[in-house]
């Protein structure tokens, strides 16, 4: 079984406990941390990148109270996730377990999109200093 099948498509998703929910959320947690903090190593790298090009660089620092409180926001989000997945469950049955998987697919996706999304920012801005030095 790939990871991608194991991460995202598990075959079987029957948990029949709360326990066993929240089990399968936190088993996913160390790797959504991993991805998405590595998204946003890469949108940071991109960022200096593109600060320190010509025409005008920017001097960039590391700005570690955002990334910090970034992190932490994204694993208080990701922690909605059981607490939605039993709620659900509890209110209209085990027939509705599927929406715990598909709520992880889609936040994961979303998660490492939105820490990606520093990276076509300063692409533009890059693109709009060229443009202003034009002038």
């Amino acid at each position: 079984m790939s990871a991608v099948t194991k991460y995202f498509f598990s075959p079987v998703y029957a948990p029949q406990s709360a326990w066993e929910v929240v089990s399968w959320w936190e088993a996913r947690r160390p790797m959504y941390n991993l991805v998405v903090g590595g998204a946003g190593v890469l949108s940071l790298a991109v960022a200096t990148i593109m600060a320190l090009l010509p025409p005008n660089p920017v001097a960039v620092g590391v700005p570690w109270p955002a990334i910090v409180i970034y992190g932490v926001l994204a694993n208080l989000c990701y922690s909605l996730g059981p607490a939605i997945d039993l709620f659900i469950r509890r209110r209209w049955g085990n027939s509705y377990a599927p929406v715990g998987p598909a709520m992880f697919r889609y936040g994961f996706a979303f998660s490492v999109g939105l820490s990606l999304l520093p990276i076509p920012i300063t692409i533009l801005g890059w693109g709009l200093r060229i443009l202003g030095a034009f002038r």
